[in-house]
């Protein structure tokens, strides 16, 4: 038991197994196969390597964003002219990564808290006929206020106790009132940094300074690298018209990209700009989207002899928010590797559909599997008796060998063979079948003696 175990164990160390090779010569195939493997190596080079940078290990890039926007409207509403600077029509304050600009709104001034009547409504239906219609103490979802229980024949609606008057938004301006917006400017200064890579970059790349800063105007052609862009601009390259959008307002999406490449010089790694329509009016909106535009509200509280006020504005604008995205690979050796230990395992495919081509559809498909797959089969277990006369056998055969005709033994009969045949001994001697020279020797022997009878 200890000898076989250490001979397993040097097998296991001493001994190398491969496996068995079939050279086909089929020029079918073989084309098949070079094609396949040609596809593979273009997958590996092209895709992985070139286009995806498999050889790279990457890192995202933690960003943040500056803004600030510059522009003034003019506007002259029943003869009262007001000058609108950034600090009037952006919402919240500067330099939030998101922000609205205003281009329309619907103002009520002079709102205080009392009894008022309702905003008759024909879409929801809100009139009332009696004051059994209205339910003293409840809150409408669409209204503005709690009822106190008495309809107004006045109006037909239910008085309520809210901010009066009750703001009437079924009229929006048209065209939107600060139309001018689109030619804001907007500045954005972003910075990123890659941890792994302990890189820091801005947008102000190392061509960007504070003289072209004071000129340029941002164009995906002759200035991508500018920081400053025009607020029309952004919208129509995100595929909206901006006297539509500055109607009832929308969604634009600010794209800031960094693709970088570090195993090249740091001055390649420079932003590209993107626009996206996130949500607003285009190509069929009125038919196949409820509520639409951007708007909110807010109010400006003020004391009129000691009673609070205020000035409620419905603001319709542009929302803006700005994304950044950085992803930057350099090469390392582990990806290497990886990428190319899946691109040799991906080349087996080419032998998996060869193999079945070979044995399931050419016509000497049955050669093939013969040449391809060896069959063996276990040999039986000797019995104890069998293997007793095996070993007698064979020895006797052995050394019968090596003595003259007349001195050997007879030929074995058929139960000793197949015990021969049988026996787990392996010599050369037994390959020589001893027994058909001997036959050839009575057979001389009968010969010669017919003959002699013959003469006599």
């Amino acid at each position: 038991m200890k000898s076989q175990m250490q001979k397993s164990f040097a097998n296991f160390f001493f001994e190398y197994e491969t496996p068995r090779q079939v050279l086909v010569k089929n020029k079918r195939v073989a084309v098949v196969c070079r094609i396949i493997q040609m596809g593979v190596l273009a997958y590996i080079i092209g895709w992985v390597f070139m286009y995806e940078k498999g050889y790279q290990t990457v890192d995202t890039a933690i960003g943040s964003v500056f803004t600030k926007m510059k522009g003034v409207s003019f506007t002259n509403i029943s003869g009262k002219e007001r000058i609108w600077d950034a600090a009037d029509y952006v919402f919240p304050e500067q330099g939030d990564s998101s922000f609205v600009v205003m281009t329309n709104y619907i103002v009520t001034v002079g709102q205080k808290q009392g009894k008022c009547p309702e905003l008759l409504d024909k879409k929801i239906k809100n009139n009332c006929t009696s004051d059994k219609d209205c339910d003293e103490g409840k809150y409408k979802r669409t209204g503005n206020g709690h009822m106190t229980g008495k309809c107004v024949q006045n109006t037909s609606t239910c008085e309520i106790y809210s901010w009066c008057p009750v703001e009437n938004d079924t009229d929006i301006p048209k065209p939107a009132i600060l139309l001018t917006a689109e030619n804001y400017t907007l500045f954005i200064k972003n910075s990123i940094t890659f941890r792994q890579f302990d890189v820091v970059r801005s947008n102000l790349v190392e061509s960007v300074d504070q003289n072209y800063i004071n000129t340029c105007l941002f164009h995906p052609k002759t200035d991508p690298l500018c920081p400053i862009f025009r607020l029309g601009d952004i919208v129509e390259r995100s595929g909206f018209n901006f006297t539509e959008i500055a109607y009832a307002g929308g969604a634009i999406g600010v794209l800031i990209d960094w693709d970088c490449n570090l195993d090249l010089s740091i001055k390649h790694c420079k932003p590209k700009y993107e626009f996206y329509g996130l949500y607003g009016t285009g190509k069929n909106d009125e038919k196949e989207k409820p509520s639409l535009g951007y708007n909110f509200r807010y109010a400006k509280y003020y004391m009129e002899n000691g009673v609070e006020m205020r000035t409620l504005m419905k603001v319709y604008g542009v929302r803006i928010d700005i994304i950044v995205h950085g992803r930057a690979g350099k090469f390392d050796i582990i990806p290497t590797l990886t990428a190319i230990g899946s691109g040799v395992g991906i080349f087996g495919v080419a032998t998996v559909v060869c193999d079945l081509l070979l044995l399931y559809l050419v016509p000497k498909r049955d050669f093939y599997k013969n040449m391809k797959f060896k069959h063996t089969e276990i040999p039986e277990e000797l019995s104890e008796e069998e293997k007793h006369w095996g070993l007698i056998g064979a020895w006797e055969m052995i050394s019968d060998m090596s003595l003259p005709f007349h001195r050997r033994q007879p030929c074995p009969s058929h139960r000793q063979k197949k015990i021969y045949r049988r026996s787990e001994v392996r010599t050369a001697a037994m390959t020589t079948d001893y027994c058909t020279e001997e036959k050839e020797r009575e057979r001389e022997q009968q010969k010669k003696k017919q003959h002699l009878n013959t003469g006599a």
